[in-house]
């Protein structure tokens, strides 16, 4: 009878999939993203997995999950988490069944069968009302807790598809980067215009995408976008590292930048290109250090001259984290890095540094 109640037992825990933890050294592959979840814990999705990192040692939860590339991770008001890969659509992660009774942990899949636009997710955001919004390439789905709603690219303009219209390959405009501001409209960044969603808008009152311009040129090609303690809103892409306070547009730099975030003490942080004739270079190579993890100091943002310290090079950086500890960590082509604010410290095995 026991061996009958852990067939059944087994049978309802599908279509999850039980975790094997892994322990390992940090990721040593692109790393695109970095968070910290409510514990403390360090989570890292790169392109050899998604990494847990506890303060001692490093934990590759997907390692028998999943051998695609990850991109993006995030954790939702509930504890659990979301890993976005490329090719392989978009992983619910629910830490909390079992923990540490024995009975395994549990994953489970969405892809364009279950309604979720594209099979590339790049960013993953969590608005107020507690809905998962998944950037991909072509738009964006957003994920009530049963069924997805779609919002299409096309061209110039962003609109719902109520189709159920799927991309199983990818078409243009990736949605970089979403976040929620404290007035309760979206920002969607994507490879080719910015726009703003004014969900509060009833269906059917008029136009609620609009494209985010700046002097009559529409913002392109953005690759983060960031609200600060003030209530400004940062970008950061193609045309440089831009700051509109809801009236006023001040550019920091030309130089494409790719990520930005605020620390404790106002400054900001970015990746930003050094020189665009190496960025292509070969990474092995000294010319292709032409990456800077950079941070803005927050006292002087109001400077003409604001005082900007470049702390790191690397051939690319990618996402930042400023820590619980006030350590910033950041992702580049070979893994993930710490700045305890004198050194940089790498996470890779003894036999790969040698």
């Amino acid at each position: 009878m026991k061996y009958i109640y852990v067939y059944v037992y087994a049978l309802l825990l599908m279509p999850f999939f039980c975790e094997a933890i892994v322990t390992s050294p940090g990721p040593n592959r692109i790393t695109r993203n970095i968070i910290q979840d409510k514990k403390g814990n360090i989570w890292i999705a790169a392109f050899d997995g998604i990494f847990r990192y506890d303060g001692k040692s490093f934990t590759n939860i997907t390692s028998k999950v999943s051998s695609a590339r990850f991109f993006s991770v995030a954790e939702d008001s509930k504890g659990n988490f979301w890993f976005g890969s490329i090719g392989a659509g978009v992983y619910y992660y629910d830490a909390r069944l079992n923990d540490g009774v024995g009975q395994g942990k549990s994953f489970q899949n969405f892809t364009t069968k279950d309604g979720l636009l594209n099979n590339d997710v790049g960013s993953i955001y969590e608005d107020r009302k507690g809905n998962l919004w998944f950037g991909v390439f072509g738009g964006v789905s957003c994920y009530d807790g049963k069924s997805f709603r779609n919002y299409i690219i096309n061209g110039d303009a962003m609109n719902e598809d109520r189709t159920g219209k799927t991309f199983a390959d990818r078409p243009p405009y990736e949605v970089t980067t979403i976040t929620q501001d404290k007035t309760g409209k979206f920002w969607f960044a994507t490879r080719g215009n910015t726009f703003v969603y004014d969900a509060r808008l009833p269906d059917g009152q008029g136009k609620t995408f609009t494209v985010f311009s700046h002097a009559g040129k529409p913002f392109k090609n953005v690759r983060s976008i960031m609200q600060d303690k003030k209530g400004n809103t940062w970008l950061g892409g193609a045309d440089g590292l831009w700051r509109y306070d809801g009236s006023v547009f001040t550019n920091f730099t030309q130089q494409f930048v790719g990520h930005i975030t605020e620390d404790k003490k106002g400054n900001i942080w970015t990746s930003s290109e050094r020189d665009k004739s190496n960025i292509w270079a070969n990474p092995g190579s000294d010319n292709a250090r032409a990456w800077a993890l950079s941070r803005y100091d927050g006292k002087s943002l109001s400077d003409k001259k604001p005082t900007v310290t470049e702390l790191e090079n690397k051939p690319m950086v990618f996402g930042i984290l400023e820590a619980n500890d006030g350590s910033i960590w950041f992702g580049a082509l070979d893994g993930v890095y710490r700045y305890d604010g004198k050194t940089v410290t790498d996470f890779k095995s003894k036999d790969e540094q040698k």
